[in-house]
């Protein structure tokens, strides 16, 4: 990310290598305004995620109020992942911070649909762009669908302004 800190943009603490990997592909779709987001260094776990946003994040979006985050995690087969992580965020991020992951691990995910993660997440974004669901429909993302829901409210315009 090369932007303004001061307009609009999108910060992606990934899991690990695997969602890194995701959110790199999304970077690479081409009619992306990629000055406006930023992936960061992987957090080795999905409490690890946590942590980084509490200790270090949640002060930086207290001091960038056009900041979002996306917090990318594995879900582990646990539905209620997302509830558990909704629950540690102060409330009055509720509109800036998004957790979106694999149901289960990226790495299924990838054997699944027998693309590359730089290719899955370069459809993600396609998606994003285009107002469809074509890779988020799949088994293991659709979970993500409120959360997807409230994200492109928000991000399209950030990382697609041609779109809106």
């Amino acid at each position: 990310m090369s932007g303004n800190r001061s307009l609009p943009h999108v910060k992606v603490l990934p899991e690990d290598d695997a969602n890194r990997q995701l959110a790199i592909g999304f970077l690479q779709y081409p009619f992306l305004l990629a000055r406006n987001i930023q992936v960061l260094r992987v957090a080795r776990g999905w409490l690890n995620v946590l942590k980084l946003f509490e200790s270090v994040h949640a002060i930086e979006l207290d001091r960038h109020p056009d900041r979002l985050m996306v917090l990318l995690i594995d879900f582990d087969g646990d539905p209620d992942r997302l509830g558990q992580m909704k629950a540690k965020l102060p409330a009055r991020f509720t509109d800036r911070v998004f957790v979106l992951g694999v149901l289960t691990e990226p790495e299924r995910l990838k054997a699944d649909l027998r693309r590359s993660y730089e290719a899955i997440g370069a459809a993600m974004a396609r998606d994003c762009h285009e107002g469809t669901d074509t890779t988020w429909e799949h088994a293991l993302l659709r979970h993500n669908a409120g959360e997807l829901d409230r994200l492109r409210q928000h991000v399209r315009p950030i990382l697609f302004p041609a779109v809106e």
